[in-house]
């Protein structure tokens, strides 16, 4: 069985691939501009930035872009200043939990387009703190396999202040609390491993196990969700085959 994010990595090598690099980039400015504004425009004083600009150029946003957004962001532009960030909880089918991460400029909008996209996939939009309590936000990395030995990882990971190791089948998840995520990261990377992918996450605390056409269902509305222009990331504790999750990945 493997769990969201799993179904994370999938996506988003799919979408490093495919033709949607417009919809992600409008996603990334929106992380950057939030960066910016939480924490300013110096990258080497803001982790957030640092790792949204780490994140931007690895989908291959050219650092013209990135720089442009940081300077609309820093000199306090209207379109910069409407946006916020907002937290959303829900069900999906079978009792799966859902987090969203969402940036804004019309919270009213959002939040109206958000809970249709539950209720046409079989879900419901839910209260603050619905589901909240099932997720525990952590800092994640991701390390092939093909990298490193598993010995050797779980000692540099350990070393460099992570919580704890997770190995799937072809990629190890490091944890780390959020704030460690940046140091975790740069550590490993000065000991010469190569980091795919470093983000905060909502790790569930128990996942719900689904297989055939209801796999396929939460998978369904995971996708309407991840594909709205303004949601920055979506969790859920759902645990699914691998070939479900490569199967409508691929669809």
């Amino acid at each position: 069985m493997a769990g969201h994010s799993r179904w994370h990595n999938i996506r988003e090598r799919k979408t490093k691939q495919d033709a949607r690099k417009g919809q992600i980039f409008s996603k990334l400015v929106r992380e950057i501009t939030v960066a910016v504004r939480q924490g300013g425009p110096d990258p080497d004083a803001n982790p957030r930035l640092r790792m949204a600009i780490e994140r931007a150029r690895s989908f291959g946003m050219p650092m013209d872009n990135i720089q442009r957004t940081i300077q609309r962001a820093a000199g306090g532009g209207a379109e910069a200043a409407k946006l916020e960030e907002v937290t959303y909880e829900g069900y999906g089918p079978h009792g799966v939990a859902f987090m969203l991460q969402v940036v804004t400029d019309n919270r009213n909008r959002a939040v109206a387009e958000i809970r249709r996209i539950f209720q046409q996939n079989g879900g419901s939009l839910g209260e603050s703190g619905c589901v909240s309590w099932l997720f525990e936000r952590k800092g994640v990395i991701v390390v092939e396999k093909s990298e490193v030995d598993e010995d050797t990882l779980l000692e540099l990971a350990l070393d460099a202040g992570a919580d704890d190791v997770n190995v799937e089948d072809t990629y190890y998840e490091i944890y780390t609390a959020p704030d460690k995520l940046h140091d975790v990261k740069e550590q490993l990377e000065g000991k010469g491993v190569k980091v795919s992918s470093a983000d905060i996450a909502m790790i569930p605390k128990n996942r719900v196990k689904l297989d055939g056409q209801a796999a396929k269902q939460v998978l369904k509305l995971f996708e309407a969700l991840e594909e709205h222009e303004e949601v920055q990331r979506v969790d859920a504790n759902f645990d699914i085959p691998e070939e479900i999750l490569e199967e409508v990945a691929a669809g």
